[in-house]
């Protein structure tokens, strides 16, 4: 259903501290400096009178809805909310004659907010096309999926996109300290020892609206809040973990370890250490997908297909789901056969490339595409391999310095071992005199 903010209803109900932050300008939002500069899209809105439609497409706790209580406070116009999750399109449209009618009697506009609109279906968000034509309401729609997935194209065309991006462990630790000492916040009234205000900003995981919830429930045990009260208040024990220390290093090191020892377990157990201590997951994506070339390899060629896809997953909808796509493929790389044949490969051939043997391009693979390169003989001699019987052609391929040098020598471990059988014949066939 429709919730209209204004100070009043604000003062007649306790509001939770998440929602007392809640910056009143522009200046007070702490992050997205990308979306809050001069003559950033965001500012022309604020500053001008125009309507306008936005998107807001982030992880959760970054600010969308702030953002968008904002505008409307600072615009002097009417904050009507509906969530996507329980509106329909009987709510959709009385939202937006109310809007009409505000306008047409008092000339005041109305920022109509719809959060989490990824869930309105074609026809609840169809109903929003005729006032955004229109410009009966500023239209900001919320969303933590793509919205060119989930938002009909008719709307999304007619809306600017701006991407929120997760807080810094700085921007949340701002937030926190401004909660602590602010009058809306607690005043003062507690103290936050260095310890606890570190463990929240892990658990946070760049979630503001997290952290500020955490920090309540903290506050409302003890008055001096440490990592004792805080684990107490979240029922969540701080894991011992530096991100810029020794602990970092040892636990990736140890994950990495345990599943190019198949130890799917171990690897988990690692995995959940990171997440738990508010590791970046892209940081955890990226090794896993480092790992399935460099440990996986021709083993299993599909270990880095679900490596890449889990770090696009996690990119797309962040944590907590991303842990699942996360687990997914650390399984998928612990149970992989192994094969660090092709590391070994390329750091053979880099070897040598930093030793001087480079050596000439044959003449018949030089380009012969511009205009003289016939005169030099470029490309004389060339075998186009289609044209052979199984597409191979007994021809030189490699500069006459590395002639002989053999780079890749695949293993016989799962998926690699016909590769190796295949290659073998190849490469006899290749280096067979004529």
């Amino acid at each position: 259903m429709d919730s209209l903010f204004d100070s009043a209803a604000e003062e007649a109900t306790p509001q939770p501290l998440a929602v007392r932050m809640r910056p009143r300008t522009l200046d007070e939002v702490i992050g997205q400096r990308h979306l809050l500069g001069p003559g950033t899209p965001l500012r022309r809105l604020v500053e001008s009178e125009a309507p306008m439609s936005l998107f807001l497409w982030g992880p959760p706790g970054t600010g969308k809805t702030t953002l968008a209580y904002v505008v409307s406070n600072v615009t002097k116009r009417r904050f009507v909310e509906i969530s996507a999750v329980s509106a329909g399109v009987k709510d959709v449209r009385a939202a937006i004659d109310n809007a009409r009618r505000e306008l047409g009697m008092t000339g005041r506009q109305t920022v109509l907010f719809v959060d989490e609109v990824h869930r309105f279906n074609k026809a609840q968000q169809d109903a929003l096309l005729p006032a955004v034509e229109n410009r009966w309401v500023t239209f900001i729609g919320a969303t933590t999926e793509n919205p060119f997935f989930s938002v009909i194209s008719p709307l999304l065309s007619r809306s600017l996109l701006l991407t929120l991006e997760s807080l810094s462990d700085d921007d949340v630790r701002a937030v926190l300290q401004r909660a602590v000492s602010d009058p809306r916040g607690l005043a003062g009234r507690a103290t936050l020892a260095p310890e606890a205000l570190e463990h929240l900003v892990r658990l946070a995981g760049g979630d503001a609206r997290r952290s500020l919830t955490y920090l309540e429930a903290a506050a409302l045990l003890a008055d001096d809040i440490t990592v004792e009260v805080v684990e107490k208040a979240v029922d969540k024990a701080a894991v011992r973990y530096d991100r810029q220390g020794d602990q970092h290093y040892d636990v990736i090191s140890a994950f990495i370890k345990s599943m190019r020892g198949s130890d799917a377990d171990a690897a988990l157990h690692y995995l959940a250490r990171m997440i738990e201590a508010g590791e970046d997951p892209r940081f955890i994506a990226r090794r896993i997908v480092i790992f399935a070339s460099e440990d996986v390899g021709m083993a299993d060629p599909t270990c880095l297909q679900t490596a890449v896809a889990a770090a696009q997953a996690v990119q797309l909808i962040g944590l907590p789901e991303g842990q699942i796509n996360l687990a997914h493929a650390v399984i998928h790389c612990a149970m992989a056969p192994k094969s660090n044949a092709v590391v070994k490969a390329i750091g053979a051939a880099i070897g040598d490339v930093r030793k001087g043997l480079i050596g000439q391009v044959p003449g018949h693979l030089r380009d012969a595409h511009y205009p003289g390169a016939a005169k030099l003989g470029h490309g004389d001699g060339y075998k186009y391999p289609h044209d052979f019987e199984h597409g191979l052609v007994r021809q030189e391929y490699a500069p006459e310095q590395v002639r002989e040098r053999r780079y890749y020598e695949p293993t016989r471990h799962g998926a690699e071992a016909p590769v190796a059988e295949r290659w073998a014949k190849i490469r006899d066939f290749l280096r067979k005199p004529s």
